[in-house]
């Protein structure tokens, strides 16, 4: 585990501290897991991505042999 060093408003520390206490938590705590949140959102965005792609190869893409043109999709 890495340690990290943060610039943080005086004021804001205060109200942060508060918030842990009221929490049952520490501040160090609520910060991991704000990362872990963050880092989470992120990889599930990644996998999501990656099936869309998998999904796009290896769709049939079967449009019925129809032929699309500019004039054919402006007349409807």
């Amino acid at each position: 585990m890495k340690n990290i060093t943060l610039a943080v408003e005086d004021a804001v520390l205060e109200q942060v501290k508060l918030a842990a206490v009221e929490q049952r938590t520490t501040v160090n705590a609520m910060v991991r897991d704000f990362f872990a949140a963050v880092a989470a959102k992120r990889h599930a965005k990644d996998e999501a991505r990656q099936a869309l792609l998998r999904l796009a190869r290896e769709a049939a893409g079967d449009m019925g042999g129809e032929k699309w043109n500019r004039e054919a999709l402006y007349d409807r």
